[in-house]
C-alpha cells in the first residue's frame, strides 16, 4: 500500500481548516475529538521508489505476473466488500462496520466504565438516568437565540454560484403567478434535452416520467423569428419542511387542486443537495453542503456563510413558503423508524438518543448553539437527527430574509384532526380560487399519505423514559417557537401521539 502521513487539526481552528471536507475520523483504535478533521497526504518520496519485485510465482513473464496481481487484487477487493456488506447487514448499525472509521468513538464523551461500548448508558437505571438528565440540563443552560445574523452581500452570493445566477434572469414575465421567462433552445430539437439530467437516472419511476417529458418536449417549444424558445419557471411557493411532519400528505392533496402544478417529483432537494418548487422537506433545515463547497472564512463560530434562503431570496424575494411541523419528540421517533434499516427497537432508539445528546453537548463546549445546529460533522455523527426538530433555529434564520407573512407554519396535529381547516388556510395563503364541494371533498377526505408502515407500528411507541428525556431537551426550543409564532400550541404541552 502507499505510505501515508496523517495530520489532525481541529475544525474551526483556522481559515484553512474550513476548506477541508469534514470526516468522521478514527484511525486504528485511537479515539479522537469529535471535531477533528483527517488530512491525508501522500508521501512524495514513495513516487520515486522502484517497483517491488513480483514474487507470486509468475515465472519470467512480466505480463503473466501482472495479470495474476490484477486477479488477486480483484478477489481480495471482492472479499473485503463482502465482509463490509455482511457486517452492515448483520449489525444494522454504522458503528459496527468493518474497516470503517466509527463516528461514535470520541474522547470528549464521558465513559461510565462499564466496558460495554463507547456509550454504555442505560437510562433505565437510576445512575445513568441521572447522567443523561444532567446532559440535557447542561444543554438547556447553553440554549440561546439570536434574532439577527450577518446577512451576506449580494455580490458574495453571485460569486459563489455564478452559473445559477447567470441562467436565471432578473425580470420575469408579467401576468404570470410564477416567476417565468423564455429561454432560447439552441441545438438540434430532435436530440434528447434531458440527456445530462441526473434526476432522470434515479429510478424506473423517474425514467418513465422523463420518457414522457422527452416525447412532449417539442410540443411545448415556441418558434419566433426562426428560433425556438422554451418557457422556464421557478416555483411560486415552496413546501420546505420538516421531514416526517406530513409534507407528503399536504403535497398529495395540493396536487388535486386544479390551479396547482408541482415539479416532476416531490423532493428534488435541488436547493439543498442537487444545486452542488417543489416540496423538499430538507429546504428549511439542510445546509450541510456548506462545509464542502463554500470558501468559508468564518473562524471560531463555524457557521455557514450562506444559507439556502439567502440564494432563494436573491432570486425570489416575493416567494411564499409552507412549513409543516409536529411535536419534535414524536417526529424524531418517526424519523428513526422510517429511515432505519435493521435492528430497530424502542431500546435501540433510546441508545441512539443518548449518544446524540452527548455529542450535541460536546459540541456546545466549544461552539455556540447555532453553530452546532449547522455543524456538518456533528450532524453526520449523531445516530438520530436531533437537530431537525430544533425548528426555532431555522425559523429565525428564515425570518432574517423573509417576512412573517410569507411563511405559513402549520402543525401536523391540527392537519390530522381537521384537514379541511388546514387546507383552507393553505388555499387562502396561496390565493387559490374556490373549489366545488365535490372537489373539496376529494381533497380533504382522501386517506392520509405516507403513514407509518405496519412493521414499524408493530415496534410500538418509544420508551416512556426516552420520551421524558426528549421532552426536556426540546422544551426550551418549543417555548421560543411558540413565542415567535404567537401560538402556544407550538409548545406541544398536550402530548398527542400520531401514527
Amino acid at each position: 500500500m502507499t505510505h501515508m502521513d496523517y495530520e489532525y487539526t481541529l475544525l474551526g481552528s483556522s481559515m484553512e481548516d474550513y476548506r477541508k471536507r469534514p470526516l468522521k475520523p478514527q484511525v486504528d483504535d485511537s479515539p479522537m475529538s469529535l471535531f477533528a478533521v483527517l488530512e491525508v497526504k501522500r508521501d512524495p518520496l514513495y513516487l520515486h521508489r522502484p517497483w517491488p519485485r513480483c514474487t507470486l510465482g509468475c515465472g519470467t513473464s512480466t505480463l503473466t505476473c501482472f495479470r495474476k496481481v490484477k486477479l488477486y487484487s480483484f478477489l481480495f477487493g471482492l472479499a473485503v466488500m463482502f465482509l463490509i456488506v455482511a457486517s452492515y447487514i448483520l449489525t444494522g448499525d454504522k458503528k459496527g462496520l468493518l474497516l470503517t472509521p466509527s463516528p461514535y468513538h470520541f474522547s470528549t464523551v464521558p465513559n461510565s466504565g462499564s466496558g460495554t461500548g463507547p456509550y454504555p448508558f442505560n437510562v433505565s437505571s437510576a445512575k445513568d438516568y441521572a447522567t443523561v438528565k444532567l446532559v440535557v440540563k447542561n444543554i438547556a443552560s447553553k440554549v440561546e437565540f439570536s434574532t439577527t445574523r450577518q446577512l451576506p452581500e449580494r455580490e458574495a452570493l453571485l460569486h459563489s454560484e455564478p452559473h445559477m445566477f447567470s441562467v436565471i434572469p432578473h425580470k420575469f414575465l408579467p401576468n404570470v403567478k410564477n416567476p417565468c421567462w423564455y429561454e432560447e433552445h439552441t441545438g438540434n430539437i430532435s436530440r434528447d434535452p434531458y440527456r445530462t439530467n441526473l434526476y432522470a437516472r434515479y429510478s424506473r419511476r423517474f425514467r418513465t416520467v422523463f420518457e414522457y417529458l422527452r416525447k412532449a418536449f417539442r410540443e411545448h417549444l415556441y418558434r419566433r423569428g426562426g428560433k425556438y424558445y422554451r418557457i422556464r419557471c421557478l416555483p411560486y411557493f415552496y413546501i420546505i419542511g420538516q421531514p416526517k411532519c406530513g409534507t407528503t400528505d399536504l403535497y398529495d392533496r395540493l396536487q388535486l387542486h386544479p390551479e396547482v402544478r408541482f415539479t416532476t417529483f416531490k423532493e428534488p432537494h435541488w436547493w439543498t443537495r442537487k444545486r452542488f418548487g417543489e416540496a423538499s422537506a430538507s429546504t428549511m433545515w439542510d445546509n450541510n453542503a456548506w462545509a464542502y463547497f463554500y470558501d468559508n472564512s468564518t473562524e471560531a463560530e463555524a457557521e455557514p456563510p450562506f444559507l439556502i434562503q439567502d440564494f432563494i431570496h436573491t432570486l425570489q424575494p416575493d416567494a411564499r413558503f409552507i412549513v409543516m411541523l409536529r411535536d419534535p419528540v414524536e417526529r424524531l421517533y418517526s424519523d428513526y423508524l422510517y429511515f432505519g434499516i435493521t435492528n430497530k427497537s424502542a431500546e435501540d432508539f433510546q441508545d441512539k438518543v443518548s449518544e446524540s445528546l452527548q455529542l450535541f453537548e460536546g459540541c456546545l463546549t466549544e461552539y455556540t448553539m447555532r453553530s452546532c445546529v449547522y455543524n456538518t460533522t456533528l450532524n453526520n455523527a449523531m445516530p438520530v437527527r436531533l437537530q431537525v426538530g430544533l425548528y426555532i433555529v431555522y425559523i429565525l434564520d428564515w425570518l432574517t430574509v423573509y417576512s412573517r407573512e410569507q411563511i405559513l407554519v402549520l402543525r401536523l396535529e391540527d392537519h390530522a384532526s381537521n384537514r379541511k381547516y388546514t387546507m383552507h388556510k393553505v388555499f387562502d395563503f396561496l390565493n387559490l380560487g374556490q373549489l366545488t364541494e365535490q372537489k373539496e371533498a376529494e381533497i380533504t377526505k382522501s386517506p392520509a399519505s405516507n403513514t407509518r408502515r405496519p412493521a414499524d407500528k408493530n415496534l410500538g411507541p418509544m420508551l416512556p423514559v426516552t420520551k421524558e428525556i426528549l421532552r426536556d431537551f426540546y422544551t426550551p426550543f418549543n417555548k421560543k417557537l411558540a413565542k415567535v409564532l404567537r401560538n402556544d400550541s407550538f409548545r406541544w404541552d398536550n402530548h398527542s401521539e400520531l401514527i
